[in-house]
């Protein structure tokens, strides 16, 4: 009906703390009406140009910064925002926005970055920076040229066939594809993950562990645990391979939910997500990826895992999987930021340390102090998986801090996630095709490390000369 508007069913704009919809072309072409939901707020200070926007608070609570001023909004209150003056909002909240436009409509101007979304470090400049960033961030009538030309390509990727998309002209441009998506896309964390995710770094795993003596403690550290399901596959991994192994696992993560979700380790076995929804939860940095009721996991999060295998890990309870007791033993949940200087003193030396898939969500600054960061952890003779990060990131730590790269199932365990290599080049935690016409290519596709790291504080003898890439022999069981 023309006099009736319904909310769209897929996302209209996403920001790194913030996602919302647009009713569209409404009888008042001056009029666009917006639905905001804010999960941390606005990432920049903006200054309207030719538009009037007027917010109306549903629920929730925040601020307002509006020329300098803050103001505390709650449900009920309605902000009204002129053009010319600079503005930003804070906080959890669900708002309609109200936009009148003017004769004289101009995009708005981005000022500054709003610490209180996009944190220390700055994503990138808001004015100037490379040439390649300017020219991503220009708009044309409010819109970006290139989204559209990101569109385009997407479409006309999926329609060639395989073998051509192999071709070394067709990499070439996938990586200058992902380039831009990496400078054009807003990151924001996600909760969303499988049980044995990654079968060949479960298998390496294995083989590190069985040349332990017996009796041997290992101490793992998880880092962005998420829901558990990787803890508890890392622990089943090692446990099969090496049940007289003393085990101790550290699993961390910045959110208390999420933590808690996996402590309690009960998953949903009816919860459903489709692929749309799961990126709109990503924008919006939720932790609620299915239906109502579901958690914070859907039920494709036991794809990988075969009939057996979900039975030696779960009990089945009232439609759900409970992980059963001998899995969680010797595991340690906590609540942590990975990024904090206080990281090693929380948390000590492991033997392996396993920091995978939430590094692509940061900035590349942020990313790269983080990894640093991580390095601290490892025991002088411990090994580091670091998987699901900007490529060029993790090659320039490694090389800086001398890393060893191990070679042990490198390709497999490149290609080993299918979800990262699917979405290579047009999401950006999207994973490269493995290229070995590289002259760095072992060092580049590499996501295990010896680090090197010695510290005083090790709890291995100086005298011990054996590592535990040594230990990693070859072994016709795999996982």
């Amino acid at each position: 009906m023309p006099y009736l508007y319904k909310l769209p069913t897929s996302v209209s704009f996403r920001g790194k703390g913030l996602f919302g919809y647009s009713f569209g072309r409404m009888q008042q072409k001056d009029l666009e009406v917006l639905y905001v939901e804010s999960e941390t707020g606005h990432d920049t200070f903006m200054i309207l140009r030719g538009v009037t926007r007027t917010y109306y608070v549903l629920s929730g609570n925040g601020s307002f910064t509006i020329d300098g001023h803050e103001y505390s909004v709650s449900p009920g209150v309605l902000v009204e925002v002129p053009p010319g003056v600079e503005y930003c909002y804070s906080g959890r909240m669900t708002m309609l926005a109200f936009c009148r436009t003017g004769r004289f409509h101009r995009p708005d101007k981005f000022t500054k970055w709003n610490r209180g979304v996009v944190g220390d470090a700055a994503p990138y400049p808001l004015e100037g920076g490379s040439w390649l960033q300017q020219l991503v961030r220009v708009r044309i009538f409010g819109k970006s040229p290139t989204n559209a030309f990101l569109r385009l390509n997407n479409y006309v990727w999926d329609k060639l066939p395989a073998p051509l998309l192999r071709s070394g002209a067709f990499q070439w441009y996938g990586r200058c594809l992902h380039a831009l998506v990496r400078i054009q896309h807003t990151r924001a964390q996600a909760h969303s993950t499988f049980f044995l995710r990654n079968r060949p770094e479960l298998e390496l795993i294995q083989r590190l562990v069985r040349g332990k003596n017996h009796g041997d403690t290992v101490k793992v550290a998880v880092l962005a645990c998420s829901t558990g399901a990787e803890v508890y596959s890392i622990a089943w991994a090692i446990r099969t391979a090496r049940p007289d192994l003393k085990l101790s696992i550290h699993a961390v993560d910045v959110s208390k939910d999420a933590v808690e979700h996996a402590q309690r380790g009960v998953y949903p076995l009816n919860a459903k997500v489709s692929l749309d929804s799961l990126r709109d939860c990503m924008a919006a940095g939720r932790w609620r990826v299915g239906e109502p009721g579901s958690g914070l996991v859907d039920s494709e999060i036991f794809e990988r895992m075969s009939t057996a295998e979900k039975a030696e890990f779960f009990d089945i309870r009232d439609d759900a999987a409970v992980v059963k007791s001998w899995l969680k033993e010797g595991i340690e949940w906590g609540v942590a930021d990975v990024r904090g200087p206080e990281l090693q003193d929380q948390m000590g030396l492991h033997d392996i340390v396993v920091a995978n898939n939430f590094l692509c969500h940061m900035e590349r600054v942020e990313a790269e102090k983080c990894l640093r960061n991580i390095g601290r952890l490892v025991d002088a003779h411990g090994v580091l998986f670091v998987s699901g990060i900007d490529l060029e990131i993790r090659q320039k730590v490694a090389r800086d801090l001398g890393w060893q790269h191990i070679d042990q199932l490198l390709e497999q365990i490149h290609d080993g996630d299918s979800c990262l290599r699917g979405q290579w080049p047009f999401q950006y935690a999207g994973l490269e095709p493995l290229n070995k016409h590289r002259s760095d290519w072992k060092m580049r596709y590499a996501a295990v490390f010896q680090t090197g790291s010695s510290t005083p504080n090790s709890r291995q003898s100086q005298g011990e000369g054996r590592t535990l890439q040594e230990h990693a022999k070859p072994q016709s069981t795999a996982v």
